[in-house]
């Protein structure tokens, strides 16, 4: 239904161990700092540090670690003493691991595991942006004016890393790309953090694939596939010409059979 938001309520084991652990810290580290200042307070006995001048010690102490909602403070000239505030930390620990996905798809749709993968999926969209404002496509800058022209500027940027996304998949096998992470993201628990398949760690450990081809990034690969040349030929005492492209090389033949530009030499697994 349009303008209806369905939520989805998740809960995340290892995030909550790491939300518990890492406020322990914070805590700890929190009165630590403050002890120095304790113990600097009760060294000053002939010029004691008066109200004020704790507070400002204090509330940088507070504002550093983000803890002050933790900790009950009594600051007088001189004296300085702190508890923790038992029942606010429980209140928060009570929810650690817990957060909210809100979607337009009701829940028959869309289950609240597929909710987890597809939030997780935004990933890909901000390697779009990446690839569109960094060296790859490079959108910018834009010395159009006429908002048609913009768009067109913008419509051809897209419309390349359409091609290169569909290139990334052919030519994943000859790429660092995990060629088993779709299948795996399926399979484990969707709050799970992600983890490299072992064809993938064989891959970046050997830096060749099982036939002893170099293992390239996109863009090693596109310098290795630029490298591949057309030459126009003249026979001697003749006006004939003609054309004939360089022998690939053994990457690149793997690569032009893999964007099926070329028939397969033989069937690899």
């Amino acid at each position: 239904m349009p303008g209806v938001v369905f939520p989805c309520y998740i809960y995340n084991p290892v995030l909550a161990e790491e939300r518990a652990r890492k406020r322990e810290e914070l805590l700890v580290m929190t009165e630590r700092d403050l002890e120095k200042i304790q113990r600097d307070i009760q060294r000053r006995t002939r010029t004691r540090l008066n109200k004020a001048d704790i507070g400002v010690r204090v509330g940088r102490v507070l504002f550093h670690y983000k803890m002050g909602k933790h900790f009950a403070l009594k600051i007088e000239d001189g004296a300085l003493s702190w508890e923790r505030r038992k029942d606010q930390i429980e209140a928060e620990a009570a929810l650690d691991g817990f957060y909210v996905i809100r979607t337009s798809e009701p829940a028959d749709q869309l289950s609240a595991d597929d909710a987890v993968r597809t939030y997780k999926s935004l990933a890909h969209v901000e390697r779009v942006f990446r690839s569109l404002k960094g060296f790859g496509l490079r959108i910018r800058p834009i010395f159009h004016r006429a908002e048609r022209r913009v768009r067109a500027h913008v419509f051809l940027c897209t419309l390349a890393y359409y091609v290169e996304w569909h290139m990334r998949r052919a030519l994943a096998p000859l790429l660092f790309a995990d060629e088993e992470l779709p299948t795996l993201r399926r399979q484990r628990p969707p709050v799970d953090p992600a983890a490299p398949s072992i064809s993938a760690q064989r891959k970046k450990a050997s830096l060749v694939d099982d036939h002893g081809r170099p293992i390239h990034s996109f863009s090693t690969l596109l310098a290795e596939l630029s490298s591949r040349c057309r030459v126009v030929c003249t026979l001697p005492g003749q006006n004939a010409t003609f054309t004939q492209l360089t022998r690939p090389t053994p990457v690149q033949q793997r690569a032009l059979e893999l964007l099926a530009l070329v028939p397969s030499s033989r069937k690899e697994r």
